[in-house]
């Protein structure tokens, strides 16, 4: 569907985010991630009329906008929620447990296909083995992916096949600055629409919305990961029911236009790159975006 069809919603065009000018706080690299939208998160945040008691990422997966809230004290508490307990065990070892020995283990580990399958091939006795696991599936597959069928790099960039995305000393470094701050993060195992629903009389909290992208045509979320199927209408009723403020993000598709105008909210058409350098758009969708004219 061209710009040109849409409707007067979607007339406003932004310069696309150079992601390398955002600070990176998260140790994974996740397929979907919103590194590119934390410039917008934080223009939408200084545009409210009052600093959030609550920030709730429903959705959090690799965490980027929940870190930022975080790391620059943009609310009095952030709530990251997830289903899929591989990833929750990197934010629960970060937040709850013990943050240096995994950051320690991540240092000393001397990636090599030996060693890497030796590591995936352990089962995980410790909240800390199974973070140190996630990061290392995460940093060595394919496009980060941690769904089941995920493939290892192979060529990578300049032919450093699984190194590619292996840093370690800059993964130690991003664990041991957020781990000072956990005294202000919950780290919830579970559905984010029922800590959503939790919410709904909270005018001081406020909710940023990335759900897996499987409404519409395209789902890409149905192969990126473990946790996909969602029942989109009943997140929509949700938000409608929100006495805070919120913002989601979803692909650009018409179904998921249809939804958001029926429910009275805006929306907003952006530019960002993928992982190919190539220019595509997402939906931005809320309850009052004047803030991005």
């Amino acid at each position: 569907m061209s710009l040109a069809r849409r409707t007067p919603l979607f007339d406003v065009e932004p310069a696309v985010v150079n992601v390398a000018t955002v600070r990176q706080l998260s140790p994974l690299r996740y397929p979907g991630g919103k590194t590119w939208f934390v410039p917008y998160l934080k223009r939408w945040l200084a545009s409210l009329p009052f600093r959030p008691a609550e920030f709730i990422e429903p959705f959090a997966g690799g965490a980027s906008a929940g870190l930022t809230v975080l790391y620059e004290n943009l609310a009095d508490r952030v709530i990251l929620v997830e289903k899929d307990r591989d990833v929750v065990a990197v934010w629960k070892a970060i937040f709850e447990g013990d943050a240096v020995a995994l950051a320690e283990e991540i240092s000393r580990f001397d990636l090599n296909l030996n060693n890497v399958r030796a590591a995936l091939s352990r089962e995980p006795n410790t909240l800390e083995e199974r973070a140190f696991q996630t990061i290392l599936r995460n940093r060595i597959n394919r496009g980060g992916i941690l769904a089941p069928g995920a493939g290892m790099v192979k060529e990578g960039e300049n032919g450093r096949g699984i190194r590619s995305r292996w840093y370690p000393q800059t993964l130690k470094r991003r664990i041991l600055c957020l781990a000072p701050l956990r005294d202000r993060v919950t780290v919830v195992e579970g559905d984010g629409l029922l800590e959503l629903e939790q919410r709904l009389g909270r005018s001081r909290a406020v909710a940023f919305i990335d759900p897996p992208y499987t409404a519409g045509r395209k789902r890409a979320g149905s192969r990126l990961y473990v946790h996909s199927e969602l029942d989109h209408p009943h997140l929509f009723h949700l938000a409608s029911r929100f006495a805070g403020d919120f913002l989601m993000t979803y692909d650009d598709d018409s179904m998921v236009e249809h939804m958001a105008l029926r429910s009275g909210f805006q929306i907003r058409r952006v530019p960002m790159k993928n992982t190919h350098h190539s220019v595509m758009y997402e939906l931005i969708v809320g309850k009052n975006l004047g803030w991005l004219d």
